[in-house]
């Protein structure tokens, strides 16, 4: 889509002290694939490489107000959701989103951190499916988000397919269930709609730098559509830049490393 200004995108995510995945993850991709980014930041987390050690949530109206203002000014051409983790945040988070339905909402459902850190639980993971995800143009779990949202276990390619159709019972219009936590040689990504599914395939990168790939994907995902790009192009476009951007992955911290977002803008770098 040709235009004189880049595209609108607000990402309304936990802050990522390392810097690899969440609002930072976020605002790097958004500004590679030639998005303007706008940030609400729902949680403060203090994290690296390594794990999170802490977590601090934001008062509701502020987290609103971080949305409201900049819809009012500069206005929005597409809306990333990711870590939401209590019932008053999402239910705020809904309201201060009125009225920019036809900008594209693509929702990051981040149940969990990699080191296993439980985001979303409770009352507030009945909110995020029965109030959030009704409104979601697209969703984009990974296979343990994916097991927690359809309430079974996922061994294989088939089983991905019935937890994709199961997720669409709770209202988005489009589910890509990422297949990077099951095993093999290539990963496997389910796409599904009310009308269409469609596996795809790519082979598997032998990393540890994947911290910050489902941020990295949906936030793509989110640009590319602003865009203009058909939801099967944007999906492809997408995937491909995090493939990408795993594989030129910097290879910082000793735990599991970030993407290297930029890989585009690769800079040779002294020894």
């Amino acid at each position: 889509m040709a235009t004189d200004k880049p595209v609108r995108i607000l990402t309304i995510a936990g802050s990522d002290s390392g810097g690899g995945a969440g609002i930072q993850g976020d605002i790097k991709t958004i500004s590679a694939l030639g998005g303007y980014a706008m940030s609400a930041i729902t949680s403060i987390t203090a994290q690296n490489t390594q794990g999170i050690g802490q977590i601090v949530d934001l008062d509701p109206d502020v987290v609103a107000a971080q949305i409201r203002l900049p819809l009012e000014d500069i206005g929005v051409d597409g809306i990333k959701v990711g870590m939401l983790r209590t019932a008053p945040l999402i239910e705020a988070v809904v309201a201060a989103i009125d009225g920019a339905e036809e900008a594209p909402l693509v929702v990051d459902p981040i149940v969990a951190a990699s080191d296993g850190t439980p985001f979303l639980s409770g009352a507030a993971f009945e909110c995020f499916k029965t109030v959030l995800l009704p409104l979601s143009d697209l969703v984009t779990p990974n296979v343990p988000e994916a097991m927690a949202l359809a309430g079974f276990q996922i061994d294989d390619v088939e089983d991905m397919k019935r937890a994709a159709d199961k997720i669409l019972e709770f209202g988005p219009d489009t589910v890509l269930l990422t297949g990077g936590h099951l095993k093999g040689p290539q990963v496997f990504d389910v796409l599904a709609t009310q009308d269409t599914l469609e596996v795809m395939m790519s082979p598997r990168l032998d990393s540890t730098n994947t911290h910050g790939t489902g941020c990295a994907l949906s936030s793509a995902l989110v640009t590319l559509l602003a865009q203009g790009f058909a939801l099967s192009e944007a999906v492809t476009q997408a995937r491909e830049f995090v493939f990408e951007a795993i594989a030129n992955a910097p290879g910082l911290g000793k735990g599991q490393g970030p993407l290297n977002h930029q890989f585009m803008y690769m800079i040779e770098y002294p020894n």
